[in-house]
């Protein structure tokens, strides 16, 4: 197929295919040194600031110097705004990757050995090349002109040079490489607005919960004063429902097609459930056999107690669900403290840090029962005092969660314009 299935209205000619090396006028490899944490002249980009088509040199950067000792032209390697930089020795996984120099450099910046430095001439548009590293037909060429190694893997240049790639004109190339921008940026803007709420989250973690030693946190709602008081977490619970280690087959069934959703340790992640992940279901015969009339209900604390261990969070809705493999369910005493709170609590600084001290095993951590006993921590008596607190983290979960589904929507959108806006090879 010589068109893409989508397209910019006005373009309708054949797109034309080229080999790479046709349409580039540079493709150079980095300097080779043992660069420095120390800031000692200028930030070398290296194949970890290299990713998901993103240049990042705030963090993990390393440098080396203007002048070189060993009298290599570091003006030879410096990178500028459209240049496309892309891992050519690494590991398997991370060979032919890309990112572009989205904007001029505020300071000199090279690029180490490892990296090749390509730049476009006037038939190639720099982002919409940048977007052809992402297709299907790309990562199968980069796969076959690959040479493994113990170490490193590595591809020439001379190979890379070889790669078809079908163009149609400049300026529709520039049309679809100026989308794929504006979506990444969107992309991009909602994954920091997810990682800031979380900063958020984590240092309101560590204020509205009293420090070790400590009863009374630093910041407070108005409105509340004195002590808060030391319990032990199973102070505050009836009863847990602990299934682990049941499964359909020791019950003498399997299964089903459909029918009620099983919640492992795979689906509780921090503060919701992934329906996504580790998808089993179970029939009426399995359900009743399994859960034996404890029924879980909406707003009921799920524990994941090992692999991964620690993870907490809540029955979404009123569905009925089989509490499955290394995950526990806990059944409080309302008139101590709300589920809400629990749910935060759980996951408070001082909380996490027992648990993990508690925890055994070795590259799976885990916690048993026995040494849940020991959990304990401040709270406020106050229900309306919990349920201030509950709220708070409440609405920032909803929030982080609402710019995730956002930003994943956006991801699911770039994947399908990749599929259906380059002509299939």
């Amino acid at each position: 197929m010589s068109t893409p299935k989508v397209r910019f209205k006005g373009f309708t000619d054949d797109w034309e295919q080229r080999k790479l090396g046709d349409v580039i006028d540079d493709l150079k490899s980095g300097l080779s040194r043992e660069l420095q944490l120390d800031d000692i002249g200028i930030p070398v980009v290296r194949a970890n600031n290299v990713d998901d088509n993103k240049l990042d040199m705030k963090s993990e950067v390393k440098y080396w110097y203007k002048d070189d000792p060993q009298g290599a032209n570091t003006s030879n390697y410096l990178i500028h705004k459209d240049d496309i930089l892309i891992n050519f020795i690494n590991s398997e996984a991370k060979m032919g990757t890309a990112a572009i120099v989205e904007d001029e450099p505020l300071r000199d910046t090279i690029y180490t050995t490892n990296i090749l430095r390509l730049r476009t001439n006037e038939e190639l548009h720099p982002y919409f090349f940048l977007m052809e590293t992402n297709l299907a037909e790309y990562k199968s060429f980069i796969k076959a002109i690959t040479k493994p190694a113990v170490n490193q893997a590595s591809f020439t240049t001379v190979d890379y040079k070889k790669y078809d790639i079908k163009i149609p004109n400049y300026k529709e190339q520039a049309r679809i490489g100026g989308f794929f921008k504006k979506l990444e940026n969107l992309i991009t803007s909602y994954q920091r607005k997810c990682d800031e709420l979380q900063k958020v989250k984590k240092y309101m973690l560590q204020k509205i919960f009293p420090k070790k030693g400590e009863k009374v946190p630093e910041i407070r709602f108005a409105g509340f004063t004195g002590d808060w008081e030391p319990r032990k977490l199973f102070d505050c619970l009836d009863s847990i429902i602990d299934f682990r280690g049941r499964t359909p087959k020791k019950l003498g069934m399997e299964w089903s097609e459909d029918g009620y959703l099983a919640l492992s340790a795979l689906n509780v992640k921090d503060g919701f459930i992934d329906f996504a992940q580790d998808v089993h279901y179970g029939n009426q015969d399995l359900y009743d056999k399994w859960m034996t009339g404890k029924e879980l209900h909406k707003g009921q604390v799920l524990f994941t107690t090992e692999a991964p261990m620690g993870n907490v969070a809540q029955v979404p809705d009123e569905r009925k669900y089989i509490l499955s493999q290394r995950t526990i369910a806990f059944e409080v005493k309302d008139d101590i403290i709300t589920e809400n709170f629990l749910a935060v609590i759980l996951r408070s600084p001082n909380v996490v840090d027992d648990l993990n001290a508690l925890a055994s095993g070795g590259t799976a951590k885990g916690v048993s029962q026995k040494s849940l006993e020991k959990v304990s921590f401040f709270m406020p008596s106050n229900i309306e005092e919990q349920t201030k607190i509950a709220d708070t983290f409440s609405n920032l979960d909803n929030l982080i969660a609402l710019h995730q589904r956002k930003h994943d929507t956006l991801k699911e959108i770039k994947k399908y314009m990749l599929q259906n806006m380059f002509p299939k090879k």
